[in-house]
């Protein structure tokens, strides 16, 4: 049987406020970082669950992962799931990079249809 509304409710909220900590840790922490965001399906939860961090520019994102910043935001990530009692692993397997640049080379700017995009094409 699914995750009820209520319980679907409950980790939403608890999701939030835990990767709204870690973004913000990594505003300070990351040069070019800007948000991140997260989507899932509770049909599948929580094999479904992914954390999009987003940087400013393709180039900073680069360089970021480039320097070993990208596994400090699966730390965090990781930190915020376990804060949010949601148990994953590999972490990192629910982890993804992307920029401002790109979603508006690619999609216009806009982030709905290239995350449903992404959703579709990550596996």
């Amino acid at each position: 049987m699914g995750l009820s509304k209520r319980d679907q409710t409950h980790i939403e909220r608890r999701l939030v406020a835990t990767l709204t900590e870690a973004c913000e840790t990594a505003k300070a922490e990351v040069v070019g970082f800007d948000w991140l965001t997260h989507d899932v399906d509770y049909a599948a939860f929580p094999s479904s669950l992914r954390v999009i961090w987003v940087f400013d520019t393709q180039a900073n994102k680069d360089q970021a992962l480039a320097g070993g910043q990208g596994e400090r935001m699966v730390e965090l990530t990781a930190i915020a799931l376990a804060d949010a009692q949601v148990i994953v692993s590999p972490v990192s397997a629910h982890v993804q990079f992307d920029s401002e640049e790109q979603c508006q080379h690619a999609n216009g700017g806009n982030w709905q249809q290239r995350l449903a995009r992404k959703h579709h094409t990550r596996n």
